[in-house]
């Protein structure tokens, strides 16, 4: 606005008067001198609006651009066979990538907010992709000398900053929850947490509080969208509900109790022989690259029931064409699931599902050399051997950490009753 009205002022400001007049009646030094004046205030106006054109449009310089790297943006309902075409990267590209990928599965989820990069070489080839996850999570597919794909995860655990949230029910838990500032992934947690002590739906009393200590996750300003729930307390009539969550992954009450129900060391209603161990640095016999094996296969003829290792509810059930039909399940804290190679699924995506519960019957679809069942143990988002991890047990606290943990709960119900005071003033 202020360069229009200074160019308004130069177009419209006045000129100098053009009277004639002779030059023995002394007027001509006087028209000199308003013609003076009226160009220097010219030139300052024109200095004026040059100076605001430079600062509103500092001239920047051309930068080349990279015409041998590209971004995309993930659009809903996007797949990657129809990225890849977009792209014009052919369908064997796509398989040797996926081939990479088949130990991480990360480009089976692939969500509005995800981005790709592609690099191509000189004649415009597939060179190497990242995906964008969030500010934590990346993953870079590589080609090698050989022409195949190799995978990297660059991963930045970033800090998690806590907040607490609090709230009086009036309805439904769900509602006041959501209201308060809870997703539905921390609200199903809080049902799952404490089921086998109340009916949401029907022992709740109007009015009863709930203290939730919620911690986000960032990389830097940027958040990753991840959060978790590590203390909440809910007050129903005399009833307290007490959960917080400890380092190893399980939620405890304020006492030290479990609250989580046993893990099944195996899924499968008996013992089969292993005949590929966990091996998260186990290398490829010819080109001697690390190819992770990040699970756990048993020798199960096809048509073995597979069981849920734990409570949980499903995620994910998905054709793959290396990992085949597999289920995954989300179990409470930290801990997930993946059952690959299967014949069927049993089992629909968002389903709970209890310890034990048939899920599939095992098979050999996908790249294998026979049937059997490939079980990942995922803690935290990392694999980890199902055969030896310290998974929960419904036993009492460690003793290990134990005066710590004692601690931290201290210190988390102190947040939440200042919280609740604050609430209550305003």
């Amino acid at each position: 606005m202020s360069l229009v009205a200074l160019s308004a002022a130069i177009i419209l400001w006045p000129s100098p008067p053009k009277t004639s007049v002779p030059a023995s009646t002394g007027v001509m030094p006087t028209l000199l001198k308003e013609g003076w004046h009226y160009w220097q205030m010219e030139e300052k106006v024109k200095h004026q609006v040059q100076q605001l054109q430079s600062t509103m449009a500092p001239e920047v310089e051309p930068q080349p651009l990279d015409d041998r790297r590209r971004h995309y943006a993930i659009e809903s309902g996007d797949s990657l066979s129809r990225i890849f075409s977009k792209q014009g990267f052919s369908q064997q590209q796509m398989h040797q990538v996926m081939a990479a990928d088949q130990s991480l599965l990360a480009l089976d989820v692939l969500r509005p907010g995800h981005t790709l990069t592609f690099q191509l070489d000189d004649n415009d080839q597939l060179l190497s992709m990242e995906l964008f996850v969030h500010a934590g999570n990346r993953v870079l597919y590589q080609r090698e000398d050989d022409g195949e794909f190799s995978y990297q995860e660059l991963l930045n655990p970033g800090e998690w900053h806590s907040e607490t949230l609090v709230g009086e029910i009036h309805g439904s838990f769900y509602v006041s929850a959501k209201n308060a500032g809870l997703n539905d992934a921390e609200i199903a947690t809080v049902h799952q947490l404490f089921r086998d002590r109340v009916n949401f739906s029907r022992d709740i009393q109007a009015g009863a509080r709930f203290q939730v200590v919620r911690s986000d996750n960032y990389v830097g300003d940027d958040a990753t969208g991840q959060s978790r729930i590590e203390g909440i307390r809910i007050f129903n009539r005399r009833q307290q509900l007490t959960a917080f969550l400890h380092d190893n992954g399980q939620y405890f009450d304020a006492e030290g109790n479990s609250l989580q129900r046993a893990f099944m060391r195996i899924p499968l209603q008996r013992e089969f022989r292993i005949s590929s161990a966990f091996n998260p640095q186990r290398r490829h016999p010819v080109t001697r690259r690390v190819s992770p094996h990040n699970g756990t296969d048993f020798a199960t003829p096809t048509g073995t029931p597979v069981l849920a290792a734990a409570d949980g509810r499903v995620v994910r059930v998905e054709n793959h064409p290396f990992a085949g039909r597999y289920v995954e399940i989300q179990h409470h804290g930290n801990y997930k699931t993946r059952y690959l190679h299967l014949d069927r699924s049993l089992v629909r995506n968002g389903q709970r599902v209890e310890r034990g519960q048939r899920i599939a019957l095992s098979g050999a679809t996908g790249r294998v050399t026979g049937p059997h069942l490939h079980y990942e143990l995922h803690v935290n988002n990392r694999p980890v051997n199902p055969m030896t991890a310290n998974i929960p047990l419904a036993q009492p606290i460690p003793d290990e950490g134990r005066d710590a943990f004692f601690e931290r709960v201290a210190f988390m119900i102190k947040q939440m009753d200042e919280e609740t005071l604050l609430a209550q003033r305003h």
